[in-house]
């Protein structure tokens, strides 16, 4: 299947509906996953790595996009399924408290 930016675009926008994400910041993450896609050098890539491209970028980018993406990404069945994918990053957030 050819890479297809727009649809990796409308992912990440849906995950980014009403969050303090700015367009610029998405055309900078598209590009980003498109660049390391190019890097690989393969001729086709995994759907699988796409995903986890958009999942590690969005995780830095804003962490309740990455839960929306992450949901559907990983296809969680239950609230377990979501506390497993929250854990780290709330004993991230516990380890560095805000001021």
């Amino acid at each position: 299947m050819p890479f297809d930016r727009e649809k990796i675009r409308s992912g990440i926008e849906k995950a980014c509906y009403k969050r303090p994400v700015s367009p610029e910041q998405i055309d900078r993450l598209v590009g980003a996953v498109e660049a390391a896609i190019y890097e690989d050098g393969e001729r086709e890539v995994p759907t699988r790595r796409i995903g986890e491209l958009v999942f590690s970028a969005l995780r830095d980018l804003d962490k309740v996009a990455f839960v929306r993406f992450a949901s559907v990404y990983r296809e969680f069945q239950d609230v377990h399924d979501f506390v497993e994918e929250l854990q780290p990053i709330l004993d991230g957030r516990r380890r560095d408290p805000r001021p």
